[in-house]
């Protein structure tokens, strides 16, 4: 059965970590070498947002200024829940990104980041209605949403909106068990509801290009010559009802990396598929923190400690070595959602009681204070 972007090559150029030459400058000139490259490659797709500093401008003097409109797709997003005190408000950073980007018009425009508190201002604001009108005028192509948050709750959305013709989704290997994203879970939602998907964070932000050691032994021994990101974004890109699959590049090497098993891409093999379960086993024994991610614990903290969410970014720390990314998981996920850090912990022990994995919540909160700044 045919779906909407079937035809769209299976890698899409993410745009949210472009090669900058200083921290608040996006190098321009090596940007337009790899939309050059990936262009030739045959590959057409463009993921932005108007909450990626530099991006919609970088992708207009990169992209839009230098080839014909119809030759590629882009996809921005509009995060209505970010300083939005009015409709108003919300209206302009839409109104932002035809100015940034000068593209005329959107292939794909995304409500940006449903789930949680964050669904609520599109409904406020009656931002599907507004969008659905710039939809019959010409400037968006196709409306839909991208979602971090449950399986339930993406059901209530499209439930609620049926007039949603794709989802955006965090899907990886390592996360397609995960009690905390629930990658299949909410996969499986959006093919109920016969929509189109497409996938981001395949390589789960560049923690799975570089796997712990008894992950990427597996990996290598399958296929010495393959880099390890190739497994992640070939396990999303064989997923049925995938328009494409966002890879935020940073470099040309990243860039010529993925074009080469992506470029005549085919979908895997059983000895394949075989291969990545067994690294998505190996990664799931590596010890850590037991939080399923139920929180009960938070429903009896009086502090508000964002409990869970700092248990993520410590198992994220464990399992990929990588602090940067980490310390970015806690800083959105516990600070930004309006939690308390582990520092502020009153040791009162109510979460311990209410946790039904038994864990020692306390002590793991002083490890949590010990390894990041709040």
């Amino acid at each position: 059965m045919s779906f909407l972007g079937e035809n769209i090559k299976k890698l899409g150029f993410g745009l949210m970590r472009l090669p900058h030459i200083d921290e608040n400058t996006i190098d321009i000139e090596q940007t337009k070498k790899m939309v050059d490259e990936f262009l030739q490659a045959g590959f057409t797709y463009f993921d932005t947002a108007w909450a990626y500093p530099g991006s919609e401008d970088a992708m207009r003097v990169a992209l839009v200024e230098r080839y014909p409109r119809e030759n590629y797709q882009i996809a921005t997003k509009n995060a209505a829940w970010i300083n939005c005190k009015t409709k108003e408000d919300a209206i302009n950073q839409y109104t932002t990104s035809l100015k940034q980007s000068g593209a005329g018009y959107f292939d794909f425009y995304l409500l940006h980041n449903l789930g949680d508190s964050r669904t609520a201002a599109f409904e406020e604001f009656g931002l599907w209605d507004y969008f659905l009108k710039e939809k019959e005028e010409g400037r968006i192509k196709h409306l839909g949403f991208s979602f971090h948050s449950t399986p339930e709750q993406l059901d209530e959305i499209l439930n609620k909106h049926p007039e949603a013709e794709f989802v955006q989704l965090q899907i990886n290997y390592g996360d397609w068990e995960s009690h905390s994203i629930q990658s299949r879970a909410c996969y499986e939602v959006a093919r109920k509801h016969n929509k189109p998907v497409i996938i981001m964070e395949p390589v789960k932000g560049g923690n799975l290009a570089t796997p712990p050691e008894s992950v990427e032994k597996i990996l290598k021994a399958a296929e010495p010559e393959s880099s390890c990101a190739s497994w992640a974004i070939r396990f999303a890109a064989d997923l049925e009802g995938v328009i494409t699959v966002l890879s935020g590049m940073s470099n040309l090497e990243q860039m010529r990396d993925n074009i080469s098993f992506m470029k005549n891409f085919t979908h895997l093999t059983p000895e394949q598929k075989k291969v990545i379960e067994d690294a998505r086993v190996a990664l799931a024994k590596v010890p850590i923190i037991p939080c399923t991610t139920c929180n009960y614990c938070a429903k009896v903290c009086p502090k508000d400690i964002g409990i869970s969410a700092s248990f993520n970014s410590m198992n994220m720390l464990t399992l990929y070595k990588n602090f940067e990314n980490a310390q970015h998981n806690h800083d959105w996920h516990v600070i930004g959602m309006g939690h308390k850090p582990a520092k502020d912990c009153i040791k009162c022990g109510k979460c311990e009681k209410a946790c039904p994995q038994h864990i020692e919540i306390r002590k793991e909160l002083v490890r949590v204070a010990e390894t990041f700044k709040a």
